[in-house]
């Protein structure tokens, strides 16, 4: 009897523990829901805000200039053209030559070099000269400028070609030129074969109120490939963290970007670029140029867009900006629908790209990808006391694939 007993006790006990444990499991799995129903409302919550915010600033009217120059406001334009028959006829002389109505024609000087092309480019560059001739505008246009014959010595896999700081170096000869004639320019426009408005140009003259080293407008529908990837690396020196809007890994760039302001960014280039003149005129003037043969060597490279801002001292006190508002493309389409009712950026791509733009954040280590870079350039450093490079943050691993 005692025996039977027990074992109802036993039963009992047991009973009572598996009631309970089902409890708790019950509870478990009530709370994970409650926990998941949480986070779900958190997340839609921060998508909604973002959206929200961001839509704002699309919408906002973006601080208009009234189009008018400041007084006495000298312009360089310099460009690199090669195979562009396709977009120079497509409005690009037009709207060269109709920037001296707004600045006047005694106040802009256009520098193109126009190298290797196989198409009609060298016609439409002449019926250029002759417009820029017919309203007195300082010119310099130079064809079939010849290619160094190592061009391809270091030209390994980045598909970058080396020779290109020279020819950029080239197109700015006529600055020191008309210098030592006593002729000086406020503002240096490297303008590439896109298609831009008037507007476009003062809109990114007048980036943060006129003060920066440098400005560069964008392209966000083909962004960054279309140009320079290499050229362009956030305010804390890294690469995009993805091809698309909000683009970047520092919070400062990305916020920028969401706010709509002029993005701070440690380099930048793009279709248009204003570059102030004080270092290209100082003492030790800066010019273009690639990373030291040791370097390549190792298969590091680095764009001559990103070194010309890292050996500009004036890059850290003035800034340098990429301009939100100042969206252009290679073609007429591309340009007009970048400018359309924002629509380049949808309410599902906002929340998309953001979340996107978070996950690559909290998920990716940049530091630890570019390890073997780092290893590489220590390891250059050490060779000797004098290899040093300012511009380490435009360094690319030519055997390594980027982040993006």
């Amino acid at each position: 009897m005692h025996v039977l007993e027990t074992c109802e006790s036993i039963l009992h006990g047991l009973s009572f523990l598996a009631l309970a444990a089902l409890r708790q499991v019950s509870r478990y799995h009530k709370l994970r829901r409650r926990l998941v129903q949480i986070l779900a409302l958190i997340v839609v919550l921060w998508s909604t805000a973002d959206v929200i915010l961001v839509r704002r600033h699309l919408n906002e009217e973006q601080t208009r200039l009234d189009y008018k120059p400041p007084e006495r406001q000298r312009i360089f334009i310099a460009s690199i053209i090669r195979n562009n028959e396709r977009s120079l006829p497509e409005g690009w002389n037009e709207a060269v030559v109709g920037l001296a109505d707004v600045f006047g024609s005694d106040n802009i000087f256009v520098s193109v070099c126009e190298t290797g092309s196989s198409d009609n480019t060298k016609n439409s560059l002449r019926e250029l000269d002759k417009a820029l001739e017919t309203n007195r505008i300082g010119r310099r246009i130079i064809s079939s400028v010849t290619e160094p014959q190592n061009a391809a010595s270091r030209d390994h896999e980045s598909g970058h070609l080396p020779y290109i700081p020279q020819l950029r170096n080239k197109c700015l000869e006529p600055l020191y030129d008309l210098r030592g004639a006593g002729l000086f320019f406020d503002r240096i426009l490297f303008l590439s074969d896109i298609a831009f408005t008037t507007e476009d140009v003062l809109s990114l003259l007048g980036t943060n109120y006129g003060t920066y080293t440098a400005a560069c407008s964008f392209n966000p529908l083909n962004f960054p490939a279309y140009n320079d990837p290499f050229a362009l690396r956030d305010a804390d020196g890294y690469e995009p963290v993805m091809q698309k809007w909000p683009f970047f890994r520092s919070s400062r760039s990305r916020d920028d970007m969401k706010s709509m302001l002029p993005v701070r960014v440690k380099s930048c280039w793009d279709g248009m670029v204003f570059m102030a003149t004080e270092a290209f005129y100082s003492t030790s003037p800066i010019q273009f140029r690639g990373v030291p043969d040791g370097l390549a060597e190792a298969h590091l490279e680095a764009s001559e867009c990103c070194l010309i801002h890292a050996d500009n001292v004036l890059s850290g006190r003035r800034g340098v900006y990429l301009n939100p508002f100042v969206r252009v493309g290679y073609d007429t389409a591309t340009s007009l629908a970048t400018h359309s009712d924002n629509s380049w950026l949808t309410t599902w791509e906002i929340i998309e790209s953001i979340w996107e733009n978070r996950v690559r954040r909290w998920f990716t280590f940049p530091n630890l990808t570019r390890w073997p870079l780092r290893r590489k350039f220590s390891g250059w450093e050490s060779q000797d006391e004098h290899h040093k490079e300012r511009g380490d943050f435009c360094l690319i691993n030519e055997l390594q694939p980027t982040e993006t």
